[in-house]
């Protein structure tokens, strides 16, 4: 199969799966205690498969390998996506597909902490991916319009647009909360439970309990059984995760009015600041400065965009005067013998902001903040307009 033999292909099966999808919303949304038993021949289907491997292999982590040392590309170049997925459907219909266990790799945290990442097969990630294209729309008829993590549709700024909204009526506590090792410590046994609730399908449920107990192969190369949780990293972790929480979920109501403020936390600028100290260390002082706005200004005007709902302006104001004078340092060190004053000449003019002849350095300050309207229950699902 040829490259736009299979791009036409994905265009219809994404076409298919889409309409599949809002069938299988519509109809557990309409009936709530509605068991499925025929979902495994869709989990196969070789729409879903091809949709589930564009997916994967458009996922920035295509080029991480897992236990087997496969990666996206070189399957591509090897042996092509058809034949793989040829292959992959027919161990899935005759019941000898086998996830393997996933390699584990620890990635620092904030605070000196180390988090599970789970590094799953290519292989593994299609079928992950097939099984979530078919229960996530049974699924989301099932959670509360108060949920927003790792939902279609849905994003921080829903979450906090709620809170502002019940904190102006009757709501007075505002409670933060972070469940500990939330994907490591899930109960197995729990979550098929609230799995079986919905999905009658014996081989599908099998085939989520599979996926569960693969196992763990460590960083130092110990295989290790994994008796809860469900590994972080895993496409299909997520939707698990909320499945198995979706029982938990409530508000408390008050008694006082209040008002509420939003604003990026520390953290998240600091993170942004060593983004830009980052980008001035790896583009060289031998480059152009042309070539250092070019990956500065997308990524301090994506950070900007994200928290543009809210009081952000003194954070904006701040993140002005940081970026000003890193770019300045770097300007310094690319002409260590010229005078500060020709230099400010050359790149802008007294108390202008940084610029090169083609563009100019993003100025976060610039553009005002604004507020996320509250849209609880009528944000749509991907498959509201087709049910």
């Amino acid at each position: 199969m040829n490259t736009d033999e299979l791009e036409w292909a994905l265009i219809k099966a994404g076409r298919r799966v889409l309409e599949i999808q809002a069938k299988l919303h519509r109809w557990a949304r309409d009936d709530p205690h509605r068991r499925f038993d025929d979902l495994f021949n869709l989990v196969a289907d070789p729409g879903f498969l091809l949709v589930a491997w564009n997916r994967v292999r458009g996922d920035k982590g295509a080029r991480t390998a897992g236990v087997d040392g496969r990666t996206a590309p070189s399957i591509e170049m090897r042996v092509g996506a058809g034949e793989f997925l040829d292959g992959l459907r027919s161990q899935v219909k005759d019941g000898s597909f086998r996830p393997v266990p996933v390699r584990e790799r620890m990635i620092p945290k904030a605070g000196g902490k180390l988090r599970r990442l789970g590094i799953a097969t290519i292989t593994d990630r299609v079928a992950r991916a097939s099984l979530k294209l078919v229960l996530e729309p049974i699924f989301e008829a099932d959670f509360l319009p108060c949920s927003y993590g790792f939902r279609p549709k849905r994003r921080a700024h829903d979450a906090v647009a709620e809170v502002r909204l019940l904190t102006s009526e009757k709501y007075e506590w505002i409670v933060e909360g972070d469940i500990k090792a939330c994907f490591d410590e899930i109960s197995h046994s729990a979550l098929m439970e609230r799995v079986r609730a919905r999905v009658g399908d014996k081989r599908v449920l099998a085939l989520v309990k599979a996926f569960l107990k693969a196992g763990i192969l460590s960083e130092d190369g110990q295989l290790r059984d994994n008796d809860t949780g469900t590994p972080q990293g895993s496409i299909l972790s997520p939707l698990l995760s909320n499945v198995a929480l979706s029982v938990q979920r409530h508000r408390k109501p008050g008694a006082n009015r209040h008002c509420v403020y939003t604003y990026p936390a520390k953290k998240s600028l600091q993170a942004i600041m060593d983004k830009v100290k980052t980008l001035c260390r790896e583009v060289g002082t031998n480059q152009p400065l042309d070539a250092l706005l070019l990956r500065l200004n997308p990524a301090v005007r994506g950070w900007r965009a994200y928290f543009r709902p809210g009081v952000s302006s003194a954070t904006f104001s701040y993140l002005r005067y940081y970026l000003w004078h890193t770019v300045w340092g770097w300007v310094r060190r690319k002409h260590p013998k010229t005078s500060w004053k020709k230099i400010r000449s050359h790149y802008g003019g007294r108390g202008s902001w940084r610029a090169s002849e083609n563009r100019k350095l993003f100025d976060p300050s610039t553009v005002g903040t604004t507020r996320y309207r509250y849209r609880g229950a009528a944000i749509p699902t991907p498959w509201t307009a087709m049910g």
